[in-house]
């Protein structure tokens, strides 16, 4: 008979990838809080820099054909106005409109999902954590979508996006800190706090009948817990 951290672990494989599946198949609709959230933040905050925010984009290849019009995708429109001729040609000057992608920053959202479904709860409690992530996940989030937001502007414009980011007070170093957080840490650090928070209980169930398992045959003890 399986241990309870085996069927634990075992239906943690069995439900992620389906969590995986349905989260890309709703992305639009799962992107728009993300993008709602950003779109004040960065139209209210920063409205030198920011002019329109809009969610769904064209996706191009290399010689600027349409290949298909994303809705997870959100589009950005700037007041940061740089040249986009290539070296050694006439000058021609544009506002830099760059597309974000939210997804790269939402796939907390599959991860506690599948966590909270393998876990043994009854209905009410799994829909309530699945509830709360979503908030919680959802504002990390928009979190990473303006510190990108601001860096596609900004740091990725060169030095018109740089003196932009002047003009408005921002620093670029926080802008930096901020973007490699909430692109590296909060994606990964936030659903295992969120579902080790929610699932004391059952975590400490694990913990108590790790504990009092018996000694393997042979006569072989087991090592204390806690040492070095």
């Amino acid at each position: 008979m399986l241990s309870p951290l085996k069927r634990f672990l075992l239906a943690a494989v069995l439900w992620l990838p389906l969590a995986f599946f349905f989260w890309f198949w709703l992305a639009g609709p799962l992107v728009w809080p993300v993008i709602a959230m950003a779109k004040i933040v960065l139209l209210k905050t920063w409205p030198s820099l920011f002019t329109a925010v809009s969610q769904g984009a064209d996706l191009l290849d290399a010689h600027g054909r349409v290949l298909g019009h994303p809705g997870y995708l959100m589009q950005i429109s700037s007041g940061v106005l740089v040249n986009a001729a290539p070296p050694g040609q006439p000058a021609r000057f544009g506002f830099i409109e760059p597309v974000v992608n939210p997804m790269i920053y939402g796939y907390a959202l599959p991860l506690f999902a599948g966590l909270v479904l393998a876990t043994p709860l009854t209905r009410w409690q799994r829909t309530r954590q699945i509830a709360l992530g979503c908030v919680v996940i959802w504002i990390a989030q928009a979190f990473g979508v303006v510190a990108e937001s601001l860096k596609a502007v900004g740091l990725d414009a060169g030095q018109p996006g740089v003196e932009a980011l002047q003009r408005a007070g921002i620093p670029l170093n926080a802008v930096a800190l901020a973007y490699q957080f909430g692109y590296l840490i909060l994606p990964v650090l936030v659903p295992a706090v969120l579902w080790i928070v929610c699932n004391r209980p059952f975590i400490d169930e694990l913990i108590r009948r790790d504990a009092t398992e018996p000694a393997p045959a042979g006569g072989v003890e087991r090592p204390p817990s806690g040492g070095i």
